[in-house]
């Protein structure tokens, strides 16, 4: 894996904080894990839009 840096202001870091709290999991798992989400959601979206301007 390759380390990566983020900043994050205090209300999100927080957050996940009290996420990874309830979950039992590391911060750093809960925001990769969040991060990994929204790039599958993100790369539906692409392909989607993709699709229906292909389909015009």
């Amino acid at each position: 894996m390759v380390p990566v840096t983020i900043l994050l202001d205090d209300a999100t870091a927080e957050f996940y904080a009290r996420v990874a709290d309830a979950a039992d999991r590391p911060v750093e798992t809960v925001l990769a894990n969040a991060l990994f989400k929204l790039a599958g959601e993100l790369s539906l979206n692409a392909l989607a839009k993709a699709e229906r301007k292909n389909s015009n």
